[in-house]
């Protein structure tokens, strides 16, 4: 199962537009996709850990190990084909 890290903060505005994008996107893709929000205010270290400097970052993990990242706000079939690329 791909694993898709959501880094975001409340304060965000790309951020609060990706949230419906992501719950529909979790569901089309139920089995195959879990999709983990990260607030980098309240999770800075994880933050760091991966890199983070802009938000939203969506971080694609498979097996444990990142493959994938995209920087910014997208249109829900990019984000679909995006994740289709590594299933």
């Amino acid at each position: 199962m791909l694993q898709l890290l959501d880094f975001y903060a409340d304060w965000c505005g790309p951020c609060k537009i990706m949230a419906p994008v992501l719950e529909e996107v979790e569901k089309d893709f139920s089995k195959k996709l879990e999709v983990k929000r990260i607030d980098v205010e309240a999770e800075g270290a994880m933050a760091q850990e991966f890199g983070i400097f802009s938000i939203p970052t969506f971080v694609i993990m498979k097996e444990g190990k990142e493959v994938s990242r995209k920087e910014g706000a997208m249109p829900k079939e990019m984000l679909r084909s995006w994740i289709n690329s590594h299933l």
